[in-house]
């Protein structure tokens, strides 16, 4: 399944791909030998004026979220850009997804409720920490190798789209992803399909930590009494296996070394080996983007999975209290890992907002000014806060509005088409089928089939409101001497009724 002849910025690009509305992630294989992700976004929507920076500050956040101690999230290794192609990185698989697994098999509902609850953690805190997902449905809901539920994609679909979501809307999206878990159980397990419609109703009114406790409190009505991730992890290695990315190829990771005090972690680190290739990644130090402060010094405490340093700062949260030499880090209101010292005046007046003039030399005619000044330069940074948080709040209830009046999605038309009639020797065809929507959101089920072998590429889309056009690639490598002729067809599943559509050409040689 390795394609070791495609790769990006040190991956390795595997050919088990998947389209969603961002653009086309594929699974890879880090530079040490893990299983990793790539999304290669739509050049239509990371070229619009504006996209690729606010997708840069979400990377940050999400960096800045899981050094911070947040776990539930797929890290992000970087952002690269080659020539017109923008890629994300992550530091963990991306599949299979919650998606797949309902594809294949019903979820156990003990495993359907740790997926619940783990995702319902991972919003909670995210909403603690002022941020929020934006994007919530089974596609985002990865599951791993040991059942562990992880969201991907947070705040890349707002990044796009150029909206705030509210946490209403990561709470409708997890309450709509419980209701399609219960349903997928109903009727051979109507106890813990009950339970689980209790939680969406939860999440809807009193919120997701309610929904949550609920879960918890009520895990007795599911089947063997209680909610694990043993049925969830078989089921994700099981979908692994079938479309042949086993993470037993990977190898182990390798011993971590205690890390160098912050002084000596410039010298400590290894040269980076270049790319070939233009290729310039985004998240580099030193890169300021509109907006944006910039990422900040990178110190010790880089994981694995390759996390940016402490320094970074982005969008969404408070950076570091000071991202200078010293590599001190703080997050938020919490404790500062750079050793505590007096404060001296200036610092002590920046802290408690104090006028300059009722500390130092307040004789003289200017100290008035000074306090007139001070006066004024505070009305206007209330003022000028007052209207950010106003447009934010009309935008996201205009957003709100215009996703709940979106009609239920439905399939228009089905077209596929190659990119050539005839291919020769070692050829590998590119098939591309159009699906054209009514412009609803949801979720797109479909099936590659090929006539000259029994595999069957199966994929999910999540649609949006505001687009009624997706493509879903195929690529269809051929080898070997003989003349046939190839078949490629595209099967819908769902939404409901199925369609089909399929294309032909040659292979010669």
């Amino acid at each position: 399944m390795n394609n070791p002849e495609h790769g990006i910025a040190g991956f390795r690009l595997t050919e088990h791909t998947w389209m969603t509305e961002l653009g086309n992630w594929i699974d890879a294989i880090s530079p040490d030998g893990r299983r990793a992700g790539a999304l290669l976004f739509d050049a239509r929507l990371i070229g619009l004026p504006g996209v690729r920076e606010r997708v840069v500050a979400a990377v940050l956040t999400d960096q800045r979220l899981v050094l911070g101690g947040l776990t539930g999230l797929i890290p992000v290794a970087d952002v690269v850009a080659a020539g017109d192609q923008v890629w994300l990185l992550t530091g963990q698989a991306v599949s299979p997804t919650l998606a797949d697994l309902l594809t294949t098999a019903p979820i156990e509902p003990a495993g359907a409720a740790s997926a619940l609850v783990e995702t319902a953690q991972t919003l909670i805190a995210l909403h603690a920490a002022g941020v929020t997902h934006g994007s919530v449905h089974p596609g985002t809901v990865v599951v791993t190798s040991e059942g562990a539920a992880l969201l991907s994609e947070r705040g890349l679909s707002d990044a796009i789209r150029g909206l705030v979501s509210p946490p209403e809307r990561d709470a409708a999206g997890w309450a709509a992803l419980a209701r399609g878990l219960a349903a997928s159980f109903v009727a051979w397990a109507p106890q813990a399909a009950q339970l689980f419609e209790r939680a969406a109703g939860l999440a809807g009114t009193l919120g997701l930590a309610a929904a949550r406790g609920a879960l918890l409190a009520g895990q007795a009505s599911l089947p063997g009494g209680t909610i694990g991730r043993e049925g969830l992890a078989r089921a994700a290695r099981r979908r692994s296996a079938a479309v042949g990315v086993r993470g037993a190829g990977a190898r182990p990771p390798p011993p971590r070394a205690p890390p160098p005090p912050p002084h000596a972690a410039a010298a400590a680190l290894p040269p980076l080996p270049r790319d070939e290739g233009d290729i310039v990644t985004l998240l580099a130090p030193g890169r300021v983007w509109p907006g944006h402060p910039g990422p900040g010094h990178s110190g010790p405490g880089q994981s694995g999975s390759g996390q940016s340093g402490p320094g970074q700062s982005g969008s969404g949260l408070a950076g570091p209290e000071q991202a200078g030499r010293s590599g001190a880090v703080q997050f938020g209101p919490g404790v500062s890992t750079q050793e505590q010292r007096p404060a001296t005046t200036a610092e002590q007046i920046w802290r408690s907002g104090r006028p300059e003039a009722d500390t130092v030399q307040r004789g003289g005619g200017g100290a008035g000014g000074r306090r007139v000044r001070a006066a004024r330069s505070r009305r206007w940074r209330t003022i000028g806060s007052t209207a950010l948080f106003a447009v934010i709040m009309v935008g996201a209830i205009l957003a709100w509005f215009r996703l709940s009046d979106a009609p239920d999605l439905a399939i228009g038309s089905v077209d596929v088409k190659v990119a050539k009639k005839s291919y020769g020797c070692d050829a590998t065809a590119l098939v591309t089928g159009v699906v054209v929507t009514n412009g609803g959101s949801g979720v797109i089920t479909y099936e590659w089939h090929k006539n000259l072998d029994d595999e069957v590429v199966k994929g999910t889309l999540q649609t949006r409101s505001d687009q009624t056009s997706y493509q879903l690639p195929l690529r269809w490598s051929l080898n070997g001497k003989a003349t046939a002729k190839a078949t490629a067809t595209l099967r819908i599943v769902s939404p409901e009724p199925a369609r089909t559509d399929k294309v032909s050409f040659t292979y010669k040689c």
